[in-house]
Formats: structure tokens, sequence, C-alpha cells
């Protein structure tokens, strides 16, 4: 946690008017005489981060009302519009426990870093519907070029976005959901939006006739939405972790929609995996295990081949 965030994520605790402002302060941020070392100060704003996402969880997620005290005005934002949306009941998606024996699948495993834990959520990619797209994208996790970057735009119930490559500095929060554009890719739509469905963001059609790509800004739609189809390059789709994407939309947010707490992309990095994903359930929700993470007997007791 960078130090610029402190001050914001202390205030939010902090205000009076905030339901979180019920929160019990710990003792180390009561006010001293004595100024922290640098140390001091990075344990003190991930301590402030953690009962962010402690708040929200005791909150079922909900932001408080009236949003976080001294934020930026809105900036432009790079992606699909908010406009007015409503929330669809979810449906069934296709089963990746399913897929074939002989089947090959390129897929991205994503550990997200938020709250002082990690998530991981897995997509498939579609190399066949845009190959200029995934094998960007690739590029990208290669070069670990997403490694580090923040969740800078989060709606509950439409979408969750991130891979600005601003989201590294802390110090240019303000500019966050413009980065990404010195670079654009071709519009590559083919595919509906549906709930887990993962696409590239871009800039509007009044600068952007053409509809093409940010180079690495991308979205995960929260439901199915029509509108937002044949306007933007659909890459991949969640199939596993997707309550994670929902619970970071759930996050208290500042008035750019930008979580106040940090939500980290830890890691991503592309594998091609052969056959169904191994199911499992974890705390009464169903998962899958992460390619080449169990040998022959953990793949047989958590299913039959």
């Amino acid at each position: 946690m960078k130090l610029p965030l402190l001050p914001c994520l202390l205030a939010f605790l902090g205000a009076g008017s905030l339901a979180l402002a019920q929160l019990p302060v710990p003792d180390r941020l009561q006010p001293s005489a004595t100024a922290p070392g640098g140390a001091e100060v990075d344990k003190l704003a991930e301590e402030a981060q953690r009962s962010v996402f402690e708040a929200a969880d005791k909150q079922g997620g909900k932001a408080p009302a009236g949003g976080a005290p001294g934020v930026a005005a809105p900036v432009v934002q790079t992606g699909p519009s908010r406009g007015s949306y409503a929330v669809p009941a979810l449906t069934a998606r296709e089963d990746p426990a399913l897929w074939p024996r002989d089947s090959v699948h390129k897929i991205a495993i994503i550990e997200v870093a938020f709250g002082g834990k990690t998530e991981e959520v897995i997509i498939e990619l579609y190399p066949s519907s845009a190959p200029q797209t995934v094998a960007n994208f690739v590029d990208l996790c290669e070069s670990k070029f997403y490694d580090g970057l923040a969740f800078h735009r989060a709606i509950e119930g439409f979408l969750v976005q991130t891979g600005d490559p601003l989201t590294a500095d802390e110090e240019k929060r303000e500019q966050w959901g413009t980065g990404g554009e010195d670079r654009t890719l071709p519009a590559e739509i083919k595919r509906p939006h549906r709930l887990g469905t993962v696409a590239m963001a871009r800039r509007n059609d009044s600068v952007n006739p053409s509809k093409r790509s940010n180079s690495s800004q991308f979205y995960f739609a929260l439901g199915h939405y029509p509108f937002l189809d044949g306007n933007y390059s659909v890459f991949g789709q969640v199939v596993s972790g997707i309550d994670t994407i929902q619970y970071i939309a759930r996050m208290p947010v500042d008035s750019n929609d930008c979580p106040i707490g940090r939500i980290e992309l830890a890691s991503v990095r592309v594998t091609d995996h052969r056959g169904p994903l191994v199911s499992k359930a974890i705390a009464g929700r169903r998962g899958y295990q992460k390619p080449g993470s169990k040998g022959f007997v953990g793949r047989f007791l958590s299913r039959v081949w």
C-alpha cells in the first residue's frame, strides 16, 4: 500500500457521517506526538485497508451513503458506460468440469490480492473469436505487465474493471481509468455479454468510431447485457471465481467508482489446459482446482474421469 492512499482510507474510516465510523480505531491509529517511521506508516496503511474490507463484509459489501470524503471529481473512464441497466437473474453457464477429455483450452489464472488475502479467478480465453486481442493479452501476461496493477472501477451488478498501467502509481489515482491509450487494438466483436464475460475496454464512439480496444484495460461483466453486444471485443469467460469478482463489485468506492481499498492483480498467468477442470467445493461454494496442483489421487477424489 503506498502512502498517498493512507489519508483517504483513514478519512473514510473516521468520518462521523458514515456507517463505517462505528469501527473501533486501532490503538496505533490514535494521535501521537511522534511521527511514525516509514515501516510503521506502511503497517498503519495495511491495517486501515484491512479495516475497510472487514467493515464492508459486515455490511454485506454495501458502500455507505455519500461516498468517501475528500475524493476527486470524476475522470473520463475508458470502458462501457454505466448508463441505465437492470440486474438480471443469474443463469447456468458452460460447465468446465464437463469439457471433453481430449479438448485443449487456453486459460488465464488470476491471483487477486485484497484485504490481506488472495483469491483465484480462472478465465477461459477465446483465441478463435478474438485472435489479436488474446495474443496481446497473453503477451502482457508473459511480460508480467499486469502484476501489481489495481482494480480501478467497480459497479455492483454491472462490471469490474482493471488493467490500467496508471494504477501502479497511487499518486496518479485521479487519472486512473484513462491509461493504456498510447496503443489500441482492432475491434474483434463476435461474442455477446453474459455473466462472467471478459472484454476489452475502449473509448466511446465519438472519439473512437471504429471501436478499437484499449491496449490493456479489460472488464468483467456481471450480468447479461445486450446493450453492450456489438460494441466491445469479448475475449474470455470466467469459469471459476465469479464470486470473487462479484465481491469486488460490492466494495465501497469513491465518486469515480474506484474501490477505496486497494485491490490488486497479484499475478496473471496463461496456460494451455487439456480436458475438464477438476471440480471442488470450498466453504459451500463451487470452484475448480488450479491445473497441475493435484496428483492423480487428488484428481480422482475430486472428480471421476
